[in-house]
């Protein structure tokens, strides 16, 4: 559904008081009257806005920080500097490449792991090679959405007869790098607790009922077809609104580490931005027009 800038009644993000800290959020009402004139008056409406939302909720200044770095995209991606060896130490190519697409499917950037004799397991170089490709393209505008896939066969980019399960618990230990923290809330806490202290495997039909993975596909002969897959949704999400997505990211990310009434403050405070886009008002015209938008990413 659009909204429109001015409406009837001010929209009010949050409730007085946060649920879990007791914060006075009055501050984050949004109030439609004295709508801003020309960049100039929103910016200082915008600054106006921002420190009401710091004395708020910490929950909200640190997502002013979060959005500051989500929006300062100015820097083309570079490829890694060059290492002396991989993770085990021997010469080789980069253990992770990027790859822009080109034609239609401009605006999706490929990050593929190879790192084959290990079978893409994390090693130092390999991590150390993802968060430096991982910050660089973070800041390129033309970067509308990233696939992970797999240069080595069989792993990582698997089909629905994979396996897949926290199995720590059959070898002595239990699941560390966030999997006690990320799989409750994905599945809730009893069913995380079972498949922990089980060490339960699952395929990838069995995984997708339960909600850890969106889709399922039966292997072709190339064995590629997740790749596919996943290249079918990026295909649909590249011709939308880039900063409306990047920002509705950001707010269910941040919102799902906070109690409901700080969510909605951060949603505000997502949706404050998006609204002097030039997407937004390419969005209204389109939908206006009856015709399809052509968003530019400003």
């Amino acid at each position: 559904m659009l909204r429109s800038w001015a409406s009837p009644s001010p929209k009010v993000f949050g409730s007085p008081r946060s649920e879990q800290s007791g914060e006075d959020l009055s501050a984050l009402r949004w109030s439609n009257s004295g709508r801003p004139r020309g960049p100039a008056s929103h910016a200082q409406w915008q600054r106006t806005q921002w420190r009401k939302w710091s004395r708020a909720s910490p929950a909200c200044a640190q997502m002013l920080r979060v959005l500051t770095s989500a929006l300062n995209l100015t820097r083309p991606w570079r490829p890694p500097g060059a290492r002396s060896g991989a993770s085990d130490g021997t010469a080789r190519e980069p253990e992770i490449q990027v790859r822009a697409l080109e034609g239609p499917d401009k605006g999706i950037t490929e990050i593929i792991m190879n790192r084959p004799r290990a079978r893409n397991a994390l090693g130092n170089v390999f991590v150390s090679e993802l968060l430096e490709a991982l910050a660089q393209l973070r800041e390129d505008r033309q970067v509308r959405v990233l696939l992970f896939r797999s240069g080595v066969k069989g792993v990582f980019c698997a089909a629905s007869s994979a396996v897949m399960g926290l199995i720590e618990t059959t070898r002595g230990v239990l699941p560390g790098a966030g999997g006690t923290q990320r799989l409750p809330r994905c599945l809730g806490v009893a069913l995380a607790k079972e498949l922990i202290f089980t060490g339960r495997r699952l395929s990838g039909v069995q995984a997708q009922a339960l909600g850890l993975v969106n889709h399922a596909v039966a292997q072709n002969e190339k064995g590629d077809a997740a790749y596919h897959r996943a290249r079918e949704l990026a295909q649909e999400i590249l011709p939308q609104a880039p900063i409306a997505v990047r920002l509705g990211k950001v707010a269910i990310d941040r919102g799902m580490e906070v109690d409901i009434a700080s969510g909605m403050a951060i949603e505000g405070i997502c949706y404050a931005q998006n609204i002097p886009t030039r997407d937004r008002l390419e969005g209204m015209a389109a939908f206006r027009e009856k015709r399809p938008p052509r968003f530019v990413g400003k």
